[in-house]
């Protein structure tokens, strides 16, 4: 698309929308297993976009902070009863200060890959260790890169949608040397063509776990989802828990 900016595309009033609209189903496990790391105290954010971890995690009577990019998603969040309780801080998750500590700050569903360099993911988790008390946990959730590109290809087409009068598919292509996954989903219905692009920086649990060490943590645990099923060769995701070293 002409003149994307994979970074602002975030802010866009319609993405935000749909976000608000888009449950993923792990959303009472989250918050179970947030709030056990929690432990009575309180928890930050990275990314929290329209409020989908954050309101039922306040809900369950954890005080919640965020920071988020994009103002159009919390815009969203604060349209909701409970969003008025949860502050956000609008800005950078890699370099924002809130100037507070928590006991878990997090960051959910691949959002570390949408900084799309090794050194701002890396500041990310500087900036979570920064905002951790000092028996605090930052808790990253992630795909697995290879669920999404084959180890030896490149790129590929995906049919996510066949229907009668509209299709929709997912075209992607990956870059080994940047480490850089350009996709986009394409909508083709009789009222026309629509995309939704996105750029992600693509890393592994163990590239993530050296980013921990740099930033002065080390990884605590690690499981395959939110329900804390054992971490393994078949896993598609990671939950990956780091405190300070």
């Amino acid at each position: 698309m002409k003149n994307f900016d994979p970074i602002n595309s975030w802010n866009d009033k319609e993405v935000a929308a749909r976000y608000a609209e888009h449950l993923r189903g792990d959303e009472d496990a989250a918050v179970r297993f947030l709030t056990e790391y929690v432990n009575g105290g309180r928890a930050l954010e990275f990314a929290i976009g329209t409020g989908r971890i954050a309101i039922p995690l306040f809900e369950n009577g954890v005080q919640v902070d965020g920071i988020e990019g994009s103002s159009n998603m919390v815009e969203q969040l604060k349209s909701h009863p409970s969003g008025s309780h949860i502050d956000v801080k609008i800005g950078d998750m890699s370099n924002v200060s809130i100037g507070q500590h928590y006991n878990v700050v997090y960051l959910v569903y691949n959002t570390i890959f949408n900084l799309l360099t090794a050194e701002a993911q890396i500041q990310c988790f500087e900036n979570a260790a920064r905002h951790l008390s000092p028996n605090g946990s930052f808790i990253v959730e992630t795909a697995l890169p290879h669920t999404w590109i084959d180890v030896g290809k490149s790129d590929y087409v995906k049919a996510e949608h066949v229907g009668i009068s509209n299709v929709t598919f997912d075209v992607a292509k990956y870059d080994p040397v940047t480490q850089l996954m350009e996709e986009n989903h394409v909508h083709i219905s009789e009222n026309g063509i629509s995309m939704n692009p996105i750029v992600c920086r693509l890393i592994s649990p163990g590239e993530m776990d050296l980013m921990a060490r740099i930033s002065g943590m080390k990884l605590i645990d690690r499981f395959a989802n939110w329900e804390k099923s054992p971490f393994d060769a078949n896993s598609t995701l990671h939950i990956s828990v780091y405190s300070h070293a």
